[in-house]
């Protein structure tokens, strides 16, 4: 493995660096993921800071301030050294917007006013024990409050020094176009993945025209191209992979062929085959940032590891071959 220390880059025209590699905490929120241990959690953040991981990426959706909390108990006495991701959006405190879903016995809805807005950005400055986020993402869109007006009050946020970039999530082309107008979007957060690759011919070149830089999320797809998920892994009833057509064993047999493409490479560059997919993830034009998962620290030195690897164009070239031979019937 090359070792060429931690690839930083910029958050759009922000002015703000952060690692290429990303930690991505849902999964340490325990939502969907069958529960969390506050203790392993907090050392796989802290794991990842010391292996050089700046970008932090939470919700308050993660867990219901869960994932947040625990971000703050790690990060404290160090936050010079992260780069703090955190949304808005999705709202459990008012019964605006539209709903979206239940947690936790309560209905969770998708709402972007200003005032609800104002409430979240207060909550999670708490939560996560700053006050200042770097970068603050619209977590889901809401068809109920223009989008004008939600960027009015982000930028009278980034004003008062509360947040110091703006960025979108789970966009459609439409909404893209909207936050483009407003000329305040830094980054967008998309799930992007050798299993979901539609973005790039969607937002990847606008997104390269308007100088707003993309935060991959899912990089691994829940796993299931980690090397680490075979056809014989059986999933607990609260996890969200149980029943997920993705996860299907016709699937993971067409993954494990493509697996069988990726060993060799990380073999070459001693690499695990989850650090040449996240490594072939930030090959890819316009993609930033690659938010990866970890929920000890063994996992969050893996992850980081994969910023350090540089694969040639031909190895790339393979990969993606391999994925087009393999992956191109996947079943959703």
């Amino acid at each position: 493995m090359t070792d060429q220390g931690i690839l930083n880059r910029p958050i759009g025209r922000s002015g703000i660096k952060a690692s290429a590699v990303g930690l991505g905490t849902w999964a340490i929120g325990g939502w969907m993921w069958g529960g969390t241990d506050e203790k392993q959690s907090i050392d796989a953040i802290r794991a990842s800071v010391d292996a050089g991981i700046s970008l932090i990426d939470t919700a308050p959706a993660y867990g219901m301030g869960l994932a947040e909390t625990i971000v703050g108990k790690a990060i404290a006495g160090q936050r010079d050294k992260v780069v703090l991701v955190s949304k808005c959006g999705l709202v459990w405190h008012v019964g605006e917007g539209t709903y979206f879903f239940e947690q936790a016995g309560k209905p969770v809805h998708r709402y972007l006013g200003p005032s609800s807005i104002r409430y979240e950005v207060e909550q999670s400055l708490r939560r996560l024990g700053t006050d200042y986020i770097d970068h603050y993402v619209t977590h889901w869109q809401d068809g109920t409050t223009p989008i004008a007006e939600t960027v009015g009050e982000l930028l009278r946020l980034k004003d008062e020094g509360k947040i110091r970039s703006i960025g979108a999530s789970n966009v459609s082309e439409a909404d893209l176009g909207a936050y483009l107008a407003t000329g305040a979007l830094d980054a967008i957060q998309e799930e992007y993945s050798m299993v979901k690759r539609d973005i790039e011919t969607s937002f990847v070149p606008t997104c390269l025209d308007n100088g707003v830089s993309i935060l991959s999320y899912s990089s691994l797809a829940l796993g299931l191209l980690s090397g680490k998920i075979g056809p014989d892994r059986v999933f607990a009833d609260d996890d969200q992979r149980h029943g997920n057509p993705r996860f299907s064993l016709g699937n993971r047999k067409k993954v494990a062929r493509l697996m069988d493409v990726i060993r060799p490479i990380a073999d070459q560059h001693q690499a695990s085959v989850a650090q040449v997919v996240i490594a072939w993830t930030l090959a890819q034009p316009g993609i930033t940032f690659s938010l990866c998962g970890a929920r000890d620290p063994t996992q969050a030195i893996e992850n980081a590891g994969a910023a350090r690897l540089r694969l040639t164009e031909h190895e790339v070239s393979a990969i993606t071959a391999g994925i087009r031979d393999h992956l191109v019937e996947l079943d959703r």
